[in-house]
């Protein structure tokens, strides 16, 4: 019953669920990133405001990845699926270069995904290997907050139905959950890193 009731309401909510955080300029704004992938069958952009200048946000998007220092969301849940994530509380010196062309793979049978665009303290891009996913994070400055965008573009290329109905139903408001714990775990540290950053703060 319940799993029937999520499917017929879905549909009411399903907009919240793809664009949580955004503002329709936002969700509707051409990203870098977009020209990758240019026939998706599901986007996602999600957004948050964070009080912490863009340079302060940065390096907790270039060290992201497993092996990395994780993604800021549910640890124990990706660690469940193999994906080797160990969220950081500090910026890691050594995950602070990102280029064109680095790659790490989620999980032994996982999607490899590989840097296709950096653009510093503005924008990274990461696609799949098979083109099917391209993942970019963008940062807007604003009057004392930052605004990170993270946008998904997914294609299922002759997918059936059930495989549809699973990405619709079970893997978008799957992601939210996953995402805005992310969104919120990276607002919390680059304004944590900004507090102490502040003159007069301690050290």
């Amino acid at each position: 019953m319940a799993a029937a009731a999520h499917v017929a309401s879905y549909g009411s909510w399903r907009g919240w669920c793809l664009t949580w955080g955004a503002m329709k300029s936002e969700a509707d704004a051409a990203l870098p990133g977009d020209d990758l992938l240019a026939r998706p069958d599901v986007v996602t952009t999600r957004v948050i405001g964070i009080e912490a200048p863009v340079n302060l946000v940065w390096p907790w998007l270039v060290q992201m990845g497993p092996g990395r220092a994780g993604a800021y969301t549910y640890d124990w849940i990706e660690n469940l699926l193999g994906l080797n994530m160990h969220s950081a509380d500090e910026i890691v010196p050594a995950f602070q270069h990102i280029a064109v062309g680095d790659a790490w793979r989620l999980g032994s049978r996982g999607p490899a995904l590989r840097v296709a665009c950096v653009e510093p303290e503005r924008a990274v891009v990461v696609r799949s290997d098979d083109g099917n996913w391209v993942w970019a994070f963008v940062l807007r400055p604003g009057c004392g907050v930052t605004r990170l965008i993270s946008r998904n573009r997914i294609a299922q290329p002759g997918a059936a139905w059930p495989a549809r109905a699973v990405t619709r139903y079970l893997m978008e408001p799957g992601s939210l959950i996953m995402e805005r714990k992310m969104l919120l775990g990276i607002r919390a540290r680059a304004e944590q890193l900004a507090a102490t950053s502040a003159p007069g703060s301690e050290p």
